[in-house]
């Protein structure tokens, strides 16, 4: 097949030798497909349990961009981005229609951009009703696209087809292959519904910032009483949504944004939230959509007589997961774009326990930890996580970052500057001791620092600055019980451990930073520890 006709034939090819074709079906009659076909479980209240088999998160190393000579030098080729040749693509383009061609199939059209101005249209092809259903959950439902009218991305999606490494030339029996030149992203061999979600995110942080617009992978809520939004970086597991979904404010959505000249707009329609040891006294709001209608729950254990969920059982994995429509929270922002941020927050989890749990940022110190985003990616977000592992991640989300980080960081430079909105670095991680020693910070204590932000509370406060990383640490929190934990070195019992190991995380900042050096200013550059 011409790499020319993929966008268009595709899904044609696919649809028109389909024996059946379920489109834009409503959501009570996709849960009855996926539930007679035996694709998952309805437990109390109506909520949809699934299971995604071996991978329960996503597979990084299987993910690839296919570089055409349109988006060659475009592209921030490497790790997160790995090169699959257009020939390599036509096999598994070809593995996947053949697969799918004679089989019961769930066409889905939807829109992601909450802004009408750069909204995109979506097509997803499935085998799966319950993949359907995700898709119509996490993007936002249209009507069916007019006669001869083209969706500007297509997903075609084979859960189950295992494909051959010698045949297709890809690494392993899973592939998650984007054509960012024809718009259409093709998924085999994994069941876990996240790569959808991140494979459309991926491809809007590739067209978005070269319309100008900053994509963000952030939360963002707003204040009901007086319209102040807030933005919330993060990777998975850092708590963007959970401290996102605050039932004092507004939620415009937990994970996928973009930052235009008039303001925050939320890509997606719904979240999709980890729900493992979920609360219901410290995250309320989250853990009701558990027991509602409409909720996809993936890879949650339950109880087959009573279909009871127990959330504390990760014997599947760490990263069970809640799908919910925004509308199944109670306090919900329903415009379309936002006003302009007034605080920024950089979420990470330290698993050191050397990292304050509260820090404002200049502006340049802000671009050094957006450019550095350290945190420790948590179990079961990807294949392979089992315990907390350091990482650097540009952007609080490099797996999801099409184009070179720089580029994000100057649309945001712009944006802070333009709407002086403040920053601050907030970790959720442990205290008094590393992962292992110490105790995580928990999650009611964290949320009373997030307010003190939003609520302004550190106007006039006294700051100390961090020895070793520069930036300003407040000295006391209002309605926070436990003070002491705003200077990590007094919550250790060993001082000298502490010390060493605050020095040897500052080392692999600067380290994981020396790729950014020639390419921001000497400001940014020195702005770490």
């Amino acid at each position: 097949m011409v790499l020319a006709d993929v966008k268009r034939d595709l899904s044609a090819q696919v649809i028109a030798n389909a024996n059946s074709i379920h489109h834009n079906l409503s959501t009570p009659v996709l849960y009855e497909h996926a539930v007679r076909r035996e694709e998952g479980k309805l437990l109390q209240g109506g909520t949809f349990a699934v299971r995604s088999g071996a991978r329960t998160g996503r597979s990084p190393d299987d993910k690839f961009v296919v570089k055409t000579p349109g988006i060659s030098e475009q592209v921030w080729w490497g790790q997160h981005n790995q090169p699959m040749t257009p020939e390599v693509y036509s096999k598994v383009e070809r593995a996947i229609t053949d697969y799918l061609k004679d089989k019961n199939l769930y066409v889905q059209d939807c829109v992601v951009s909450q802004d009408p101005a750069y909204r995109r249209t979506v097509r997803v092809v499935t085998e799966n009703a319950y993949h359907s259903l995700f898709a119509r959950t996490m993007f936002i439902p249209s009507a069916k696209l007019a006669e001869g009218e083209q969706p500007q991305l297509t997903i075609l999606h084979a859960p189950y087809l295992q494909l051959d490494p010698a045949e297709t030339g890809v690494r392993s029996e899973a592939c998650v292959a984007l054509n960012l030149t024809e718009g259409v992203i093709l998924i085999a061999g994994s069941a876990y519904a996240g790569e959808m979600k991140k494979s459309v995110f991926t491809a809007m942080n590739y067209y978005l910032p070269l319309e100008g617009v900053l994509s963000l992978h952030s939360a963002a809520n707003v204040d009901p009483r007086t319209g102040k939004v807030a933005v919330f970086f993060g990777l998975s597991g850092t708590g963007k949504t959970t401290l996102s979904t605050d039932p004092e404010r507004l939620l415009i959505g937990d994970d996928e944004h973009a930052w235009t000249d008039e303001g925050i707009f939320n890509i997606e329609g719904g979240c999709y939230a980890k729900v493992i040891r979920l609360s219901k006294e410290a995250e309320p709001d989250i853990f009701e959509t558990t027991e509602l209608f409409g909720t996809i729950l993936e890879n949650v254990v339950f109880e087959e007589d009573s279909r009871e969920v127990d959330l504390d059982d990760d014997s599947l994995t760490e990263n069970t997961r809640g799908s919910y429509p925004l509308s199944s929270l109670s306090s919900v922002w329903d415009g379309q774009v936002a006003p302009h941020p007034s605080h920024v927050i950089l979420l990470t989890a330290d698993a050191f326990g050397v990292l304050p749990p509260l820090a404002r940022l200049t502006p340049e110190q802000t671009m050094y930890h957006f450019l550095s985003g350290y945190t420790s990616k948590l179990a079961g977000t990807e294949v392979g996580i089992t315990a907390p592992k350091t990482t650097f991640s540009p952007c609080f989300g490099a797996p999801f970052m099409a184009l070179n980080p720089t580029v994000y960081a100057e649309l945001l430079e712009q944006k802070l500057a333009h709407t002086g909105a403040r920053t601050w670095l907030v970790n959720t991680g442990w205290s008094g001791g590393s992962y292992g020693t110490g105790k995580r910070i928990g999650i009611m204590e964290t949320r009373k620092m997030v307010r003190a932000i939003l609520n302004d509370a550190f106007d006039g406060a006294v700051f100390r600055t961090d020895e070793t990383f520069g930036f300003e640490v407040p000295v006391q929190c209002p309605g926070l019980e436990n003070q002491t934990i705003l200077n990590p070195r007094d919550t250790w019992p060993d001082k000298a451990a502490f010390d060493k190991t605050v020095e040897d995380l500052a080392a692999s900042f600067r380290k994981s930073f020396d790729q950014f050096r020639p390419l921001v200013k000497p400001e940014v550059a020195n702005a770490g520890p």
